[in-house]
């Protein structure tokens, strides 16, 4: 149970950060939202007031954190966009830099940072390598952290679960990237959510691959969803190069992007998976059985949820 302080949460209207929110209302704690989407419908009403995070003003930055003594920080891209008010991994590191460097000034006590599993800084894979970055420049800050790293999460707010059951809705076949053997590790969110709350209370320095109880291969997945969603397909394998391909075609109509070389690369050199004991009680296979009827019956757009920066995140 954490203290009754005030705590911030980055993206707290967003997807993992609403789930850390809800925890930390419920047990009692004040709330602070920090967010690039102040304007974003609030899940939690009064409950929970929005600052920008004013990464162009430090000083207003570290305003936000004063009396703060816990940060939660989900902030993170999932790729690198051109488009209007485009984004990168590069500008997010930088970002975090900041904010980390408010959160020392603004005296906050500890920061549970939301990482990913295998980091390095020596990955030939930029989100990996922008994650290790910022987990030495947590740990360099002198403030006590706790590290989480998922793999993939899931939830009535995810993409890539509620997408492959929408590609295996409407497609005849399910392609998988070369073998499809490599595997992956999902934690359902608002299991996370329990660890990130658990972990504000502790004292000392933590490192948690944060994982589910069921281990999967990626070919595996896919058969396991549609099985449990009644729409088993054929499961075929296709270059890289190829899978890249038809993702960029998919993400061309539907405006968005399907899948990235990052993704792609990751999941084939097993960067989703751990040998360490699951840290999630929740099985994604469970939770599929109960949301069956909606999973994938609609697609889960990342760049309309960061053109739209007003309503909630579309759920199940």
């Amino acid at each position: 149970m954490p203290e009754k302080g005030t705590h911030a949460v980055t993206g707290a209207f967003g997807f993992s950060g609403k789930y850390i929110t809800r925890r930390l209302l419920d047990a009692g704690c004040e709330v602070r939202a920090l967010t690039n989407s102040p304007q974003r419908k609030n899940p939690f009403g009064g409950r929970v007031k929005a600052y920008p995070f004013n990464f162009d003003n430090p000083d207003e930055l570290a305003k936000s954190l004063a009396g703060v003594s816990v940060l939660f920080n989900n902030y993170w891209v999932r790729f690198n966009w051109k488009g209007k008010n485009g984004f990168s991994f590069a500008r997010a590191v930088e970002n975090t830099y900041k904010l980390f460097e408010a959160a020392s000034r603004a005296g906050v006590e500890k920061i549970v940072h939301i990482s990913i599993t295998n980091p390095s800084e020596d990955s030939p894979f930029e989100y990996f390598r922008g994650k290790a970055k910022l987990e030495r420049a947590l740990m360099e800050t002198g403030i006590s952290y706790s590290i989480l790293r998922p793999d993939v999460l899931f939830g009535a707010e995810d993409i890539l679960i509620n997408n492959i059951a929408w590609f295996l809705r409407r497609f005849p076949v399910f392609g998988v990237f070369g073998d499809g053997q490599y595997r992956l590790q999902p934690i359902y969110v608002d299991d996370l959510a329990e660890l990130a709350v658990r972990e504000a209370a502790l004292d000392g320095d933590h490192i948690i691959n944060a994982i589910g109880p069921e281990t999967f291969t990626y070919r595996g997945l896919a058969r396991e969803i549609g099985r449990i969603i009644g729409k088993s397909r054929p499961v075929i394998s296709l270059p890289p190069v190829l899978g890249f391909a038809v993702g960029a075609l998919i993400g061309k109509i539907m405006g968005d992007v399907v899948i990235t070389r990052d993704e792609i690369g990751g999941l084939m050199a097993g960067l989703l998976y751990t040998d360490s004991a699951p840290t999630g009680n929740t099985k994604l296979t469970d939770w599929a059985r109960a949301h069956s009827d909606a999973i994938g019956t609609h697609y889960a757009s990342e760049l309309a949820r960061r053109k739209n920066r007003v309503s909630e995140y579309e759920k199940l």
